[in-house]
């Protein structure tokens, strides 16, 4: 089982910059991609940003160029860097990771998810 504890949500005004972490404990293999979605009131969740674990990354377009993703591999942990945030920022941060495990004698991908982190951009 794999446990993500995310942090570093809250408020903050149009213009100003947060920097979420998400770090990954418990028995897993190998931690291979790692994400960051948001779901804002009365929306669907969306994906902002992924990274593999050889660091490709790729991003939603409404955050390119505002939003980075990283990762510390020795540590399973991701980063969401975000500069510039908007008002339409405003949801529930969720950390995603992709864990391979054994199972049945092979190596399977199980996919887990944290309990979310508010992140409210308003003046």
């Amino acid at each position: 089982q794999v446990q993500l504890v995310e942090s570093g949500g809250g408020l903050v005004q149009p213009g100003g910059s947060l920097r979420l972490s998400c770090a990954a404990s418990g028995r897993f293999f190998r931690i291979n991609a790692m994400g960051w979605y948001r779901q804002a009131p009365g929306k669907e969740r969306e994906l902002v940003a992924v990274i593999i674990r050889g660091g490709s990354s790729n991003y939603a377009d409404s955050v390119k160029g505002r939003f980075t993703i990283s990762r510390d591999n020795a540590n399973n942990t991701v980063y969401l860097q975000m500069n510039s945030l908007k008002a339409e920022d405003t949801a529930v941060y969720y950390c995603k990771a992709d864990a391979l495990n054994w199972m049945a004698a092979s190596l399977r991908t199980f996919e887990y998810w944290g309990q979310g982190t508010q992140v409210t951009v308003s003046s």
